[in-house]
């Protein structure tokens, strides 16, 4: 592993988006409307390269038993189970609405179910959904199924189901497996739980298990975190994901039960981060970029070596680009050239499927330049190499004339040594793929116009 220095972090520690898009989600409009992306569906279904391609899913869940105080997404807490059920009928008023505009039957070649806590849903409430998308959509039998799981939702029980559903890939949410730092944000899971678990997906014969880890939680120490480290090592999941906490009080209400006086100091997070790069290398995972790791053999870190390497809302995948519909309160979605999120309220969901209407209520229409960076942007991210000719070809301009500006501002990474910039391409080297995020900066338009980077999450 090349080696990242503490002062190579501090030095490129900057607010940044995540690039599950591009544009990313703060750009979507309201005055992208319904009426704008059931035009992108009839462009699809019209379109007969875009129906030979098969569909990626996501389903949201919003539903938690509990609130875990770091958490920003988009949940509703309740101990009320019998929640869900009426939940799982507007999903299906939704689904119906899709099937009304691209037919039934579409082939379905990547399926995400997250939350909140898709586990909320008891094992009939899993079937009926899973049955549902079954007779709506057509699953093809290489895909990637996936399903995030709190551990303290799931038994050795449960898990067999959901691999009797289809799930072949599981995401454990762990976070941190000290004690102090669980009590602190309201998520205590002993680690033999875990562990049990784990063991049980393998027996079941999961194809792969995915831990997710955060960095900068209240109490964290890198003494602590080393310990929690080495317990992850232990436990050998396939993928490890993991996120710098970013403590945005403000904008994220569980964030204020967080008390700001117990959260590591910006050195302490530093020294998180260069030890689990150096633990996770020495363990022997693969660095696949954005805080992912990967064992060698796994499918995300064969297709980062054989260049194979997408993105998308849900983060790396070896799944081609293709459209994306997105289900249930807060979906996002991507069809053709637009993106979309559904409404954000429970109540403005339901009442716009109420009304016979798909619940989208923003997104956006991409335009020539924001594609022509999309492309940019995701090879940098995905295959670590934007070769000129490429893009060039495709869009019909002159990339060192198009982008002349951002080469010029990629010359302090080069100076780096994060990026090397030739006449013919430029490649990410291995110390740059942890700085990937700030060097798809340099290609983001609107970044350049925008003084208010403060609402992104850092990007160490």
């Amino acid at each position: 592993m090349s080696v990242v220095s503490p002062e190579l972090l501090r030095r490129f520690d900057v607010p940044g988006p995540r690039y599950t898009s591009y544009p990313t989600a703060d750009r979507f409009v309201e005055a992208f409307t319904e009426a704008d992306y059931a035009q992108a569906l009839a462009q699809r279904r019209h379109g007969a390269a875009a129906m030979s391609m098969p569909l990626s899913l996501y389903v949201h869940i919003p539903f938690c038993e509990s609130l875990c105080y770091y958490c920003a997404c988009n949940k509703i807490i309740t101990k009320h189970h019998e929640r869900a059920e009426p939940y799982l009928r507007y999903l299906s008023r939704e689904i119906d609405l899709y099937l009304a505009q691209l037919g039934t039957g579409q082939v379905v070649s990547q399926l995400h179910l997250g939350g909140g806590t898709p586990t909320f849903l008891s094992d009939d409430e899993l079937r009926e959904l899973m049955a549902m998308l079954r007779r709506s959509f057509t699953l093809a039998p290489d895909g990637e199924y996936a399903i995030e799981v709190d551990p303290r939702t799931v038994d050795a029980a449960r898990l067999a189901t959901l691999a009797e559903l289809g799930f072949n890939r599981l995401s454990f949410g762990v976070q941190d497996f000290d004690p102090e730092v669980q009590k602190a944000v309201h998520r205590v899971q002993p680690a033999e739980q875990v562990f049990a678990l784990m063991e049980a997906a393998r027996g079941l014969g999961f194809e792969s298990a995915n831990v997710d880890l955060i960095y900068g939680l209240p109490r964290q120490t890198p003494e602590s975190f080393d310990r929690t480290l080495a317990e992850v090592v232990r436990l050998r999941p396939e993928r490890i994901a993991l996120y710098a906490y970013a403590h945005l009080p403000e904008r994220f209400k569980p964030q204020r039960r967080i008390i700001s006086a117990e959260l590591p100091g910006a050195e302490a997070k530093l020294g998180m981060l260069s030890q689990s790069l150096s633990i996770f290398s020495e363990a022997g995972y693969a660095y696949v970029g954005m805080d992912h790791f990967a064992l060698p053999k796994d499918p995300l870190a064969v297709a980062k070596r054989q260049g194979r390497l997408h993105r998308n809302f849900q983060g790396y995948s070896t799944q081609p680009d293709c459209d994306l519909i997105g289900l249930g309160v807060s979906a996002i979605g991507k069809v053709g050239a637009t993106y979309s999120q559904n409404a954000k309220t429970m109540d403005e969901y339901c009442d716009r499927l109420n009304q016979g209407r798909l619940p989208v209520i923003r997104g956006l229409a991409l335009t020539r330049e924001d594609m022509v960076r999309r492309a940019v942007i995701m090879a940098l991210m995905c295959q670590g190499r934007v070769v000129f000719e490429s893009i060039e070809l495709a869009w019909l301009l002159d990339f060192r004339r198009y982008f002349s500006v951002e080469l010029e501002a990629l010359q302090e990474l080069a100076d780096a040594g994060l990026v090397k910039v030739g006449d013919s391409d430029i490649e990410v080297t291995e110390r740059g793929w942890y700085f990937v995020r700030a060097i798809a900066m340099v290609f983001d338009q609107y970044l350049r116009a925008d003084q208010q980077r403060t609402r992104f999450s850092r990007i160490i």
